[in-house]
């Protein structure tokens, strides 16, 4: 049978019309996470004192924003501006994985840093159904943060 152009044409457009577009066929990434700080030198001192996290260049250049790295992929923006401190839920909360919870704890003691586990129980622990083990921890602006030792 020969195909004339419209045949070809029209299975063709059926094709592409069924085919998921290239942005679906790929998962998204996190490129970043920013927060809106009230006093940046705190947060910056939280962020990398505390959860040790490597500060790395930043384009802006105009001492607002400090960026860290969160992965191998992932950056944290803290950016100076918020007008006060505000209360947080826990539910709305960044995450980190150690790969030794109980070094990160004594850590965390060892700077005197408050911590516990999700029902407040200071220096606790809340051990997941899947047996991953969690502390929570609040920046200077009141963000809660998880570590955890869940090994991916």
């Amino acid at each position: 049978m020969k195909k004339t152009l419209f045949s070809v044409s029209l299975s063709l457009l059926m094709a592409l019309s069924s085919a998921k577009p290239a942005f679906a066929q790929s998962t998204p990434a996190v490129s970043h996470v920013a927060l809106y700080v009230f006093d940046l030198q705190k947060s910056v001192d939280f962020y990398g004192k505390v959860l040790e996290l490597q500060q790395i260049p930043e384009p802006f250049k105009d001492g607002r924003h400090v960026w860290f790295r969160m992965g191998p992929h992932s950056q944290l923006h803290i950016i100076q501006g918020a007008a006060k401190v505000e209360p947080h839920d826990k539910n709305l909360h960044l995450a980190f994985s150690v790969k030794d919870l109980k070094k990160f704890t004594a850590h965390l003691d060892q700077l005197a840093t408050t911590y516990g586990s999700w029902a407040g129980l200071a220096k606790e622990s809340t051990a997941r159904p899947d047996g991953v083990k969690q502390v929570y921890l609040q920046d200077p602006d009141n963000y809660w943060v998880e570590v955890n030792d869940d090994p991916f």
